[in-house]
Protein backbone atom coordinates (compact mmCIF):
# COMPACT_ATOMS: atom_id res chain seq x y z
CA UNK A 1 0.00 0.00 0.00
CA UNK A 2 1.26 3.49 -0.85
CA UNK A 3 -0.05 6.77 0.48
CA UNK A 4 0.58 9.90 -1.59
CA UNK A 5 0.26 13.36 -0.06
CA UNK A 6 -1.20 15.71 -2.69
CA UNK A 7 -0.86 18.76 -0.46
CA UNK A 8 -4.60 18.67 0.26
CA UNK A 9 -5.01 15.12 1.56
CA UNK A 10 -3.46 11.66 1.46
CA UNK A 11 -4.59 9.32 -1.29
CA UNK A 12 -4.23 5.55 -1.23
CA UNK A 13 -2.53 4.45 -4.46
CA UNK A 14 -1.67 1.09 -5.99
CA UNK A 15 0.49 0.63 -9.04
CA UNK A 16 1.09 -2.35 -11.35
CA UNK A 17 3.45 -2.74 -14.27
CA UNK A 18 5.11 -5.31 -16.54
CA UNK A 19 6.53 -8.16 -14.46
CA UNK A 20 9.70 -8.68 -16.50
CA UNK A 21 11.05 -5.18 -15.83
CA UNK A 22 10.34 -4.05 -19.37
CA UNK A 23 9.66 -0.32 -19.62
CA UNK A 24 5.94 0.37 -19.72
CA UNK A 25 4.56 1.32 -23.12
CA UNK A 26 2.07 3.83 -21.66
CA UNK A 27 0.36 4.84 -18.42
CA UNK A 28 -3.30 4.05 -17.74
CA UNK A 29 -5.09 5.67 -14.79
CA UNK A 30 -8.12 3.89 -13.34
CA UNK A 31 -10.74 5.97 -11.51
CA UNK A 32 -13.45 4.14 -9.55
CA UNK A 33 -17.07 4.98 -8.79
CA UNK A 34 -18.94 6.57 -5.91
CA UNK A 35 -19.76 5.49 -2.34
CA UNK A 36 -19.58 1.66 -2.37
CA UNK A 37 -16.56 1.50 -4.68
CA UNK A 38 -12.78 1.62 -4.32
CA UNK A 39 -9.67 0.84 -6.34
CA UNK A 40 -10.30 -2.84 -5.55
CA UNK A 41 -12.90 -2.94 -8.32
CA UNK A 42 -9.99 -2.57 -10.76
CA UNK A 43 -7.32 -4.42 -8.80
CA UNK A 44 -9.26 -7.68 -9.04
CA UNK A 45 -10.63 -7.24 -12.57
CA UNK A 46 -8.86 -5.43 -15.42
CA UNK A 47 -5.67 -4.07 -13.80
CA UNK A 48 -3.64 -7.33 -13.96
CA UNK A 49 -4.33 -7.80 -17.68
CA UNK A 50 -3.40 -4.18 -18.38
CA UNK A 51 -0.08 -4.64 -16.56
CA UNK A 52 0.56 -7.92 -18.38
CA UNK A 53 0.06 -6.05 -21.66
CA UNK A 54 2.94 -3.75 -20.77
CA UNK A 55 1.11 -0.80 -19.24
CA UNK A 56 1.96 1.23 -16.15
CA UNK A 57 -1.31 0.96 -14.20
CA UNK A 58 -2.19 3.62 -11.62
CA UNK A 59 -5.19 3.06 -9.31
CA UNK A 60 -6.24 5.18 -6.36
CA UNK A 61 -9.05 5.54 -3.85
CA UNK A 62 -11.03 8.74 -4.35
CA UNK A 63 -11.13 11.20 -1.46
CA UNK A 64 -13.40 9.85 1.25
CA UNK A 65 -13.23 6.31 -0.15
CA UNK A 66 -11.24 3.23 0.76
CA UNK A 67 -8.04 4.09 2.59
CA UNK A 68 -7.78 7.67 1.32
CA UNK A 69 -8.33 10.66 3.58
CA UNK A 70 -11.89 11.68 4.36
CA UNK A 71 -12.21 15.47 4.73
CA UNK A 72 -15.55 16.83 5.92
CA UNK A 73 -16.01 18.91 2.76
CA UNK A 74 -14.60 19.37 -0.72
CA UNK A 75 -16.44 16.79 -2.84
CA UNK A 76 -17.35 18.70 -6.00
CA UNK A 77 -16.37 17.31 -9.37
CA UNK A 78 -13.64 19.96 -9.64
CA UNK A 79 -12.22 18.70 -6.32
CA UNK A 80 -12.06 15.21 -7.81
CA UNK A 81 -10.29 16.47 -10.93
CA UNK A 82 -7.92 18.51 -8.74
CA UNK A 83 -7.02 15.34 -6.82
CA UNK A 84 -6.31 13.43 -10.04
CA UNK A 85 -4.15 16.22 -11.41
CA UNK A 86 -2.20 16.57 -8.15
CA UNK A 87 -1.71 12.80 -7.91
CA UNK A 88 -0.19 12.57 -11.39
CA UNK A 89 2.11 15.47 -10.56
CA UNK A 90 3.24 13.81 -7.31
CA UNK A 91 3.85 10.52 -9.13
CA UNK A 92 5.86 12.38 -11.80
CA UNK A 93 3.82 10.80 -14.57
CA UNK A 94 4.98 12.43 -17.79
CA UNK A 95 3.32 12.45 -21.17
CA UNK A 96 -0.33 11.83 -22.04
CA UNK A 97 -2.15 9.17 -20.02
CA UNK A 98 -4.99 6.83 -20.89
CA UNK A 99 -7.90 7.49 -18.53
CA UNK A 100 -10.44 4.84 -17.52
CA UNK A 101 -13.38 5.70 -15.31
CA UNK A 102 -16.20 3.57 -13.96
CA UNK A 103 -19.49 5.36 -13.19
CA UNK A 104 -18.65 8.61 -11.33
CA UNK A 105 -14.97 7.89 -11.95
CA UNK A 106 -15.59 8.31 -15.67
CA UNK A 107 -17.07 11.74 -15.06
CA UNK A 108 -13.88 12.69 -13.21
CA UNK A 109 -11.71 11.22 -15.98
CA UNK A 110 -13.58 13.13 -18.68
CA UNK A 111 -13.37 16.31 -16.60
CA UNK A 112 -9.59 15.90 -16.46
CA UNK A 113 -9.43 15.42 -20.25
CA UNK A 114 -11.51 18.58 -20.74
CA UNK A 115 -9.24 20.56 -18.40
CA UNK A 116 -5.91 19.15 -19.62
CA UNK A 117 -6.48 17.95 -23.20
CA UNK A 118 -2.75 17.72 -23.88
CA UNK A 119 -2.40 15.20 -21.02
CA UNK A 120 -5.16 12.84 -22.19
CA UNK A 121 -4.26 10.13 -24.71
CA UNK A 122 -7.71 8.50 -24.52
CA UNK A 123 -10.74 8.27 -22.23
CA UNK A 124 -12.74 5.11 -21.56
CA UNK A 125 -16.13 5.68 -19.94
CA UNK A 126 -17.50 2.52 -18.30
CA UNK A 127 -21.17 3.09 -17.49
CA UNK A 128 -20.41 6.80 -17.28
CA UNK A 129 -20.83 10.17 -18.96
CA UNK A 130 -19.46 13.72 -19.01
CA UNK A 131 -20.85 16.13 -16.42
CA UNK A 132 -23.90 17.93 -17.80
CA UNK A 133 -26.80 19.76 -16.19
CA UNK A 134 -28.94 16.63 -16.63
CA UNK A 135 -26.24 14.53 -14.95
CA UNK A 136 -26.15 16.93 -11.97
CA UNK A 137 -29.94 16.70 -11.56
CA UNK A 138 -29.82 12.91 -11.66
CA UNK A 139 -26.99 12.74 -9.15
CA UNK A 140 -28.88 15.11 -6.87
CA UNK A 141 -31.91 12.83 -6.89
CA UNK A 142 -29.87 9.69 -6.27
CA UNK A 143 -27.93 11.21 -3.38
CA UNK A 144 -31.06 12.66 -1.77
CA UNK A 145 -32.55 9.17 -1.86
CA UNK A 146 -29.40 7.75 -0.27
CA UNK A 147 -29.62 10.25 2.58
CA UNK A 148 -33.33 9.49 3.04
CA UNK A 149 -32.68 5.75 3.26
CA UNK A 150 -29.85 6.31 5.72
CA UNK A 151 -32.07 8.45 7.90
CA UNK A 152 -34.94 5.96 7.99
CA UNK A 153 -33.71 2.45 7.17
CA UNK A 154 -29.93 2.30 7.67
CA UNK A 155 -29.76 -0.58 10.14
CA UNK A 156 -32.30 -2.64 8.18
CA UNK A 157 -30.53 -1.99 4.88
CA UNK A 158 -27.10 -2.88 6.26
CA UNK A 159 -28.43 -6.08 7.84
CA UNK A 160 -29.99 -7.13 4.52
CA UNK A 161 -26.76 -6.44 2.63
CA UNK A 162 -24.70 -8.43 5.14
CA UNK A 163 -27.06 -11.42 4.94
CA UNK A 164 -27.76 -11.47 1.20
CA UNK A 165 -24.55 -10.18 -0.32
CA UNK A 166 -21.17 -10.46 1.41
CA UNK A 167 -19.27 -9.18 4.41
CA UNK A 168 -17.09 -7.08 2.12
CA UNK A 169 -20.15 -5.49 0.52
CA UNK A 170 -21.58 -4.79 3.97
CA UNK A 171 -18.29 -3.18 5.02
CA UNK A 172 -18.35 -0.98 1.91
CA UNK A 173 -21.97 -0.07 2.61
CA UNK A 174 -21.12 0.99 6.16
CA UNK A 175 -18.27 3.13 4.83
CA UNK A 176 -20.58 4.65 2.23
CA UNK A 177 -23.13 5.45 4.92
CA UNK A 178 -20.54 7.31 6.98
CA UNK A 179 -19.26 9.15 3.90
CA UNK A 180 -22.73 10.31 2.90
CA UNK A 181 -23.80 11.17 6.43
CA UNK A 182 -20.64 12.81 7.78
CA UNK A 183 -19.42 14.85 4.79
CA UNK A 184 -20.84 17.34 2.30
CA UNK A 185 -20.53 14.87 -0.60
CA UNK A 186 -24.29 14.59 -1.17
CA UNK A 187 -24.59 18.38 -1.40
CA UNK A 188 -21.35 19.06 -3.27
CA UNK A 189 -21.65 16.70 -6.23
CA UNK A 190 -25.02 17.97 -7.54
CA UNK A 191 -23.74 21.55 -7.15
CA UNK A 192 -20.63 20.84 -9.24
CA UNK A 193 -19.69 23.00 -12.19
CA UNK A 194 -20.72 21.10 -15.32
CA UNK A 195 -19.50 21.14 -18.92
CA UNK A 196 -21.17 22.82 -21.86
CA UNK A 197 -21.66 20.90 -25.08
CA UNK A 198 -18.89 22.98 -26.65
CA UNK A 199 -16.51 21.97 -23.85
CA UNK A 200 -17.44 18.32 -24.28
CA UNK A 201 -17.02 18.55 -28.05
CA UNK A 202 -13.57 20.10 -27.56
CA UNK A 203 -12.21 16.81 -26.15
CA UNK A 204 -10.39 15.57 -29.24
CA UNK A 205 -8.73 12.42 -27.94
CA UNK A 206 -10.33 9.02 -28.66
CA UNK A 207 -13.24 8.27 -26.31
CA UNK A 208 -14.69 4.81 -25.70
CA UNK A 209 -18.12 4.38 -24.12
CA UNK A 210 -18.87 0.95 -22.61
CA UNK A 211 -22.38 0.19 -21.38
CA UNK A 212 -24.47 -2.71 -20.20
CA UNK A 213 -27.30 -3.48 -22.58
CA UNK A 214 -29.83 -3.47 -19.73
CA UNK A 215 -28.53 -0.21 -18.23
CA UNK A 216 -30.39 3.07 -18.60
CA UNK A 217 -27.08 4.71 -19.50
CA UNK A 218 -26.94 2.78 -22.78
CA UNK A 219 -29.31 5.40 -24.17
CA UNK A 220 -26.38 7.85 -24.10
CA UNK A 221 -24.71 6.11 -27.05
CA UNK A 222 -26.28 8.18 -29.88
CA UNK A 223 -25.66 11.43 -27.99
CA UNK A 224 -21.99 10.64 -27.39
CA UNK A 225 -21.45 9.56 -30.99
CA UNK A 226 -23.04 12.73 -32.32
CA UNK A 227 -21.19 15.06 -29.95
CA UNK A 228 -17.64 13.72 -29.71
CA UNK A 229 -15.29 13.97 -32.70
CA UNK A 230 -13.59 10.60 -32.03
CA UNK A 231 -15.97 8.25 -30.24
CA UNK A 232 -16.42 4.48 -30.25
CA UNK A 233 -19.15 2.76 -28.23
CA UNK A 234 -19.78 -0.80 -27.11
CA UNK A 235 -22.99 -2.15 -25.58
CA UNK A 236 -22.67 -5.50 -23.81
CA UNK A 237 -26.02 -7.35 -23.82
CA UNK A 238 -27.36 -8.85 -20.62
CA UNK A 239 -25.48 -6.55 -18.26
CA UNK A 240 -26.48 -3.58 -16.14
CA UNK A 241 -24.49 -0.93 -14.26
CA UNK A 242 -22.00 -3.43 -12.78
CA UNK A 243 -20.62 -4.39 -16.18
CA UNK A 244 -17.01 -3.78 -15.07
CA UNK A 245 -17.24 -6.63 -12.57
CA UNK A 246 -19.72 -8.83 -14.45
CA UNK A 247 -17.89 -8.71 -17.80
CA UNK A 248 -14.34 -7.76 -16.83
CA UNK A 249 -12.74 -9.71 -19.68
CA UNK A 250 -14.80 -8.04 -22.37
CA UNK A 251 -14.49 -4.58 -20.82
CA UNK A 252 -10.73 -4.90 -20.40
CA UNK A 253 -10.32 -6.22 -23.93
CA UNK A 254 -12.14 -3.30 -25.51
CA UNK A 255 -10.14 -0.78 -23.46
CA UNK A 256 -6.82 -2.44 -24.35
CA UNK A 257 -7.75 -2.37 -28.03
CA UNK A 258 -8.43 1.36 -27.82
CA UNK A 259 -5.13 2.02 -26.03
CA UNK A 260 -3.13 -0.07 -28.51
CA UNK A 261 -4.79 1.49 -31.55
CA UNK A 262 -4.26 4.98 -30.14
CA UNK A 263 -0.59 4.24 -29.48
CA UNK A 264 -0.09 2.82 -32.97
CA UNK A 265 -1.73 5.83 -34.58
CA UNK A 266 0.44 8.17 -32.50
CA UNK A 267 3.65 6.37 -33.53
CA UNK A 268 2.61 6.39 -37.18
CA UNK A 269 1.74 10.09 -37.06
CA UNK A 270 5.10 10.92 -35.47
CA UNK A 271 6.96 8.88 -38.08
CA UNK A 272 5.06 10.55 -40.90
CA UNK A 273 5.78 14.00 -39.48
CA UNK A 274 9.49 13.19 -39.14
CA UNK A 275 9.64 11.87 -42.69
CA UNK A 276 7.88 14.95 -44.02
CA UNK A 277 10.27 17.24 -42.15
CA UNK A 278 13.28 15.35 -43.47
CA UNK A 279 11.95 15.44 -47.02
CA UNK A 280 11.31 19.17 -46.83
CA UNK A 281 14.73 19.95 -45.41
CA UNK A 282 16.60 17.61 -47.74
CA UNK A 283 20.31 17.05 -47.43
CA UNK A 284 21.50 19.66 -49.89
CA UNK A 285 19.30 22.60 -49.03
CA UNK A 286 16.85 21.88 -51.85
CA UNK A 287 13.19 21.74 -50.83
CA UNK A 288 11.64 18.41 -51.77
CA UNK A 289 8.17 16.96 -51.49
CA UNK A 290 7.59 13.26 -51.11
CA UNK A 291 4.45 11.23 -50.74
CA UNK A 292 4.49 8.97 -47.71
CA UNK A 293 2.35 5.81 -48.10
CA UNK A 294 -0.44 5.59 -45.58
CA UNK A 295 0.24 2.97 -42.94
CA UNK A 296 -2.30 0.50 -41.65
CA UNK A 297 -2.32 2.27 -38.28
CA UNK A 298 -3.21 5.57 -39.95
CA UNK A 299 -6.15 3.92 -41.68
CA UNK A 300 -7.85 2.74 -38.49
CA UNK A 301 -11.59 3.17 -38.86
CA UNK A 302 -13.27 4.89 -35.95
Amino acid sequence: MAMVDTGQLRLHVQRMGPRDDRPATATVVLVHGLLTDSLASYYFTVAPSFAAAGLDVVMYDLRGHGRSGRPASGYTLDDGVDDLEALLDRLAVTGPVHLVGNSYGGTIAFGYAARRPQRAASVSLVESQPATAAWARTMGGVLRQVLHELAHNESEALAWISTNRSRNTARLARGAARLARETTLAQDIPASRVLTEDQIRAVRCPVLGLYGGDSELAQLVPWLQALLPDCRTVVLPGHEHSVLVEAAGAVGGHILTLIQQTAAASVAAAAAAAAAAAATAGTDGVTRTETTPQTEAEAVTR
